[in-house]
Protein backbone atom coordinates (compact mmCIF):
# COMPACT_ATOMS: atom_id res chain seq x y z
CA UNK A 1 0.00 0.00 0.00
CA UNK A 2 1.36 3.42 -1.00
CA UNK A 3 1.03 6.21 1.57
CA UNK A 4 0.14 9.62 0.17
CA UNK A 5 0.23 13.06 1.71
CA UNK A 6 -3.47 13.87 1.38
CA UNK A 7 -3.14 17.38 2.84
CA UNK A 8 -0.50 18.37 0.25
CA UNK A 9 -2.56 16.95 -2.62
CA UNK A 10 -5.67 18.77 -1.35
CA UNK A 11 -3.78 22.10 -1.19
CA UNK A 12 -2.58 21.64 -4.76
CA UNK A 13 -6.02 20.56 -6.02
CA UNK A 14 -7.94 23.42 -4.33
CA UNK A 15 -5.88 26.36 -5.51
CA UNK A 16 -2.83 27.74 -7.12
CA UNK A 17 0.62 26.52 -6.16
CA UNK A 18 4.14 27.47 -7.18
CA UNK A 19 5.94 25.11 -9.54
CA UNK A 20 9.36 25.20 -11.18
CA UNK A 21 8.88 25.21 -14.94
CA UNK A 22 11.93 23.86 -16.75
CA UNK A 23 12.95 25.84 -19.83
CA UNK A 24 15.51 25.55 -22.58
CA UNK A 25 18.82 27.04 -21.54
CA UNK A 26 18.90 30.85 -21.96
CA UNK A 27 15.14 30.95 -22.74
CA UNK A 28 13.96 31.88 -19.22
CA UNK A 29 13.04 35.50 -20.03
CA UNK A 30 11.18 34.43 -23.17
CA UNK A 31 9.15 31.85 -21.22
CA UNK A 32 8.24 34.41 -18.54
CA UNK A 33 7.07 36.81 -21.23
CA UNK A 34 4.95 34.13 -22.92
CA UNK A 35 3.44 32.92 -19.61
CA UNK A 36 2.70 36.49 -18.47
CA UNK A 37 0.91 37.03 -21.80
CA UNK A 38 -1.28 34.02 -20.88
CA UNK A 39 -2.03 35.70 -17.48
CA UNK A 40 0.06 33.34 -15.34
CA UNK A 41 1.81 34.62 -12.24
CA UNK A 42 5.54 34.09 -12.90
CA UNK A 43 8.71 34.83 -10.99
CA UNK A 44 12.19 34.91 -12.51
CA UNK A 45 14.81 36.05 -9.98
CA UNK A 46 17.83 37.61 -11.68
CA UNK A 47 21.27 38.73 -10.51
CA UNK A 48 23.81 41.06 -12.09
CA UNK A 49 27.06 39.54 -13.30
CA UNK A 50 30.04 40.99 -15.15
CA UNK A 51 30.89 39.13 -18.38
CA UNK A 52 34.02 39.62 -20.44
CA UNK A 53 34.23 39.18 -24.19
CA UNK A 54 37.28 39.71 -26.38
CA UNK A 55 36.26 43.28 -27.23
CA UNK A 56 34.32 44.46 -24.16
CA UNK A 57 33.18 43.88 -20.58
CA UNK A 58 29.50 44.21 -19.80
CA UNK A 59 27.16 43.71 -16.84
CA UNK A 60 24.36 41.30 -17.67
CA UNK A 61 21.39 39.97 -15.73
CA UNK A 62 21.30 36.19 -15.43
CA UNK A 63 18.75 33.87 -13.78
CA UNK A 64 19.53 32.78 -10.21
CA UNK A 65 18.11 29.37 -11.16
CA UNK A 66 19.28 28.71 -14.75
CA UNK A 67 16.76 26.86 -16.93
CA UNK A 68 13.92 27.33 -14.41
CA UNK A 69 11.05 29.80 -14.07
CA UNK A 70 8.70 29.81 -11.08
CA UNK A 71 5.04 29.86 -12.07
CA UNK A 72 1.85 29.77 -9.98
CA UNK A 73 -0.96 27.68 -11.44
CA UNK A 74 -3.44 24.89 -10.77
CA UNK A 75 -1.76 21.55 -11.39
CA UNK A 76 -4.81 20.20 -13.22
CA UNK A 77 -4.69 23.10 -15.70
CA UNK A 78 -1.04 22.74 -16.71
CA UNK A 79 -1.59 21.89 -20.39
CA UNK A 80 -1.23 25.49 -21.70
CA UNK A 81 2.05 25.85 -19.81
CA UNK A 82 3.47 22.64 -21.24
CA UNK A 83 2.48 23.79 -24.76
CA UNK A 84 4.32 27.11 -24.35
CA UNK A 85 7.36 27.35 -26.67
CA UNK A 86 10.72 26.71 -24.94
CA UNK A 87 9.08 24.92 -21.97
CA UNK A 88 10.55 21.46 -21.41
CA UNK A 89 8.40 20.38 -18.46
CA UNK A 90 7.58 20.90 -14.80
CA UNK A 91 10.06 19.89 -12.11
CA UNK A 92 8.99 16.92 -10.03
CA UNK A 93 9.79 13.39 -8.98
CA UNK A 94 9.26 10.35 -11.21
CA UNK A 95 7.43 12.45 -13.82
CA UNK A 96 4.95 13.84 -11.29
CA UNK A 97 5.10 17.65 -10.80
CA UNK A 98 5.79 18.69 -7.22
CA UNK A 99 4.71 22.06 -5.82
CA UNK A 100 7.36 24.28 -4.25
CA UNK A 101 6.74 25.35 -0.67
CA UNK A 102 5.26 28.87 -0.55
CA UNK A 103 7.74 29.79 2.20
CA UNK A 104 10.70 28.97 -0.07
CA UNK A 105 9.29 31.17 -2.86
CA UNK A 106 8.51 33.97 -0.38
CA UNK A 107 12.09 33.83 0.92
CA UNK A 108 13.53 34.04 -2.60
CA UNK A 109 11.18 36.96 -3.43
CA UNK A 110 12.22 38.84 -0.28
CA UNK A 111 15.91 38.32 -1.03
CA UNK A 112 15.43 39.35 -4.66
CA UNK A 113 13.64 42.55 -3.63
CA UNK A 114 16.03 43.42 -0.77
CA UNK A 115 18.58 45.26 -2.90
CA UNK A 116 21.41 43.30 -1.26
CA UNK A 117 24.10 41.48 -3.27
CA UNK A 118 22.59 38.21 -4.52
CA UNK A 119 24.34 35.38 -6.34
CA UNK A 120 23.81 31.68 -7.08
CA UNK A 121 25.29 29.28 -4.56
CA UNK A 122 25.82 25.52 -4.42
CA UNK A 123 22.91 23.71 -2.74
CA UNK A 124 23.33 23.21 1.01
CA UNK A 125 21.02 20.85 2.82
CA UNK A 126 22.63 20.75 6.22
CA UNK A 127 24.34 23.33 8.42
CA UNK A 128 23.42 25.98 10.93
CA UNK A 129 19.93 27.36 10.45
CA UNK A 130 19.53 30.99 11.45
CA UNK A 131 16.86 33.69 11.59
CA UNK A 132 17.50 37.28 10.54
CA UNK A 133 16.36 39.82 13.13
CA UNK A 134 17.21 43.09 11.38
CA UNK A 135 17.18 44.91 8.08
CA UNK A 136 14.87 44.29 5.13
CA UNK A 137 15.10 40.49 5.54
CA UNK A 138 13.86 40.41 9.16
CA UNK A 139 12.21 37.08 10.05
CA UNK A 140 13.76 35.18 7.12
CA UNK A 141 15.33 31.81 7.89
CA UNK A 142 18.18 30.11 6.07
CA UNK A 143 21.64 28.63 6.42
CA UNK A 144 24.51 30.97 7.21
CA UNK A 145 28.13 30.66 6.23
CA UNK A 146 31.24 32.80 6.05
CA UNK A 147 32.50 32.96 2.45
CA UNK A 148 35.72 34.88 1.65
CA UNK A 149 35.35 36.98 4.80
CA UNK A 150 31.84 38.15 3.80
CA UNK A 151 28.81 36.86 5.65
CA UNK A 152 26.12 35.31 3.50
CA UNK A 153 22.69 33.82 4.10
CA UNK A 154 21.93 30.77 1.96
CA UNK A 155 18.29 30.08 1.03
CA UNK A 156 17.57 26.81 -0.75
CA UNK A 157 14.81 25.48 -2.99
CA UNK A 158 14.77 21.82 -2.01
CA UNK A 159 13.02 20.48 -5.11
CA UNK A 160 15.57 22.00 -7.49
CA UNK A 161 18.49 21.35 -5.14
CA UNK A 162 19.72 24.86 -5.83
CA UNK A 163 20.42 27.78 -3.53
CA UNK A 164 20.93 31.53 -3.59
CA UNK A 165 23.26 33.57 -1.40
CA UNK A 166 22.66 37.08 -0.11
CA UNK A 167 25.21 39.24 1.73
CA UNK A 168 24.07 40.23 5.21
CA UNK A 169 25.32 41.91 8.36
CA UNK A 170 26.45 39.27 10.87
CA UNK A 171 24.81 41.32 13.65
CA UNK A 172 21.37 40.48 12.21
CA UNK A 173 21.78 36.73 12.77
CA UNK A 174 20.27 34.62 15.56
CA UNK A 175 20.93 30.85 15.51
CA UNK A 176 17.88 28.57 15.45
CA UNK A 177 19.77 25.31 15.90
CA UNK A 178 23.04 25.29 17.81
CA UNK A 179 24.52 22.01 16.55
CA UNK A 180 25.15 21.06 12.93
CA UNK A 181 25.16 17.46 11.81
CA UNK A 182 28.64 16.50 13.02
CA UNK A 183 28.90 13.56 10.63
CA UNK A 184 28.76 15.90 7.63
CA UNK A 185 30.54 19.02 8.91
CA UNK A 186 33.73 19.05 10.96
CA UNK A 187 34.02 22.85 11.07
CA UNK A 188 31.50 25.57 11.90
CA UNK A 189 29.41 26.74 8.94
CA UNK A 190 29.34 30.32 10.26
CA UNK A 191 31.74 32.24 12.38
CA UNK A 192 31.77 35.94 13.24
CA UNK A 193 34.58 38.06 11.77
Amino acid sequence: MIERDVSAEKTIADGLSWFAVQTKTTHEKRVVSLLNYQDYDCFLPLYTCRRCWSDRTKEVQLPLFPAYVFCRFNLHSRSPILKTPSVLGIAGIAGKPIAIDDDEIAAIQRIHGSGLGVSPHPFLQVGHRVRIHGGSLEGLEGIIEDVRRRNRLIVSVSLLQRSVAVEIDSGWVTPISSTPNSRLYHKPVWSPL
